[in-house]
């Protein structure tokens, strides 16, 4: 590590009055190890990738992204298919890949293993799905694609109550969804082995450990396979989604009917009760990013990023 630039999102997680002066710690640890540092606050989602883009072109070798999943998610979009090394310093709320990682939770302690880490290529997800313009659009991913009910849930989080609660306003809105939404179906084509399912929701995850009550969502799932582990719920049943969650938090190897795992390399996505020139309101979010609607197709870019990984 040489040239390193901090991207930090001044409106992730609790702490943001904070922000600055974590940012600041970060940079006094990385240029105390000799590293040429500076930082800068993120723009919107397109506006990050052409900040990590110039940052290449000046030289740098090491993107940190100081924040949340959201952070990572948008820094991410420039970096992939480039040799540049990704850091993380957790700094959202929900944090999911920096709990994979096992990462430290302060900041000085995760610039420290920064510089002590094991840079590792892995394979990304990208998922391309409708906008809300009604045009076709792609993004990369890291941590998790969710399609349908859990869309739902950042479509319909208010962004005030996420930034004064935490995790809690996930939980509450969750609760109210879980309650009163009504599930609707939508067709998944699964592409080896060639099969075509019915659900009420598709979860396409790639890290093991999302921390917090969750934990382990997706059993099998991991950073070191070129695939994702889908989670295909093939039920509207409220209890069946109750059950899976309590699964995930008391991390018990139940079987929920309706509910499958499989590990996919890419599926496609499309709602048969939209007739021609209809917009589908079966929402697409990707590492806690509201995207748009279907029809939407998720495949895996293998040796696509370097990885900070930290030592365990």
């Amino acid at each position: 590590m040489r040239k390193a630039l901090l991207l930090y999102n001044p409106h992730s997680g609790r702490r943001r009055r904070r922000r600055l002066a974590d940012v600041e710690t970060v940079l006094a640890v990385l240029r105390a190890a000799g590293v040429e540092a500076s930082a800068a606050a993120t723009q919107a989602a397109s506006g990050t990738a052409d900040q990590v883009r110039q940052a290449i072109a000046d030289g740098c070798d090491t993107m940190f992204a100081c924040g949340g999943d959201g952070t990572i998610h948008d820094v991410l979009q420039g970096l992939v298919g480039t040799n540049v090394a990704l850091g993380i310093i957790p700094l959202g709320t929900a944090n999911s890949l920096a709990h994979d990682l096992g990462l430290p939770c302060t900041s000085t302690d995760a610039a420290r293993a920064a510089l002590n880490a094991n840079p590792r290529r892995i394979a990304v997800g990208r998922i391309e799905y409708t906008d809300f313009a009604g045009k076709p659009a792609s993004r990369y991913f890291t941590v998790a694609v969710g399609i349908g009910v859990d869309a739902e849930l950042f479509y319909k989080l208010n962004p005030t109550a996420k930034r004064h609660l935490g995790m809690a306003a996930y939980v509450a809105k969750a609760t109210y969804l879980w309650m009163t939404h009504r599930m609707e179906n939508f067709e998944v084509e699964v592409a080896d082995p060639a099969s075509r399912v019915q659900v009420s929701q598709l979860l396409a995850v790639r890290i093991r450990d999302f921390g917090g009550v969750l934990r382990e969502l997706a059993p099998g799932a991991s950073l070191e396979r070129d695939d994702f582990r889908a989670v295909f719920f093939r039920t509207r049943s409220r209890i069946a989604y109750l059950r899976y969650v309590m699964r995930g938090i008391f991390g018990t190897q139940w079987t929920v009917p309706g509910i499958q795992l499989a590990h996919c390399s890419s599926v496609t996505c499309k709602d048969p009760q939209v007739n021609a020139g209809a917009r589908s309101r079966i929402f697409v979010e990707a590492d806690g990013e509201l995207l748009g609607t279907l029809p939407a197709s998720i495949a895996m870019v293998p040796d696509a990023l370097t990885l900070l990984v930290p030592k365990r």
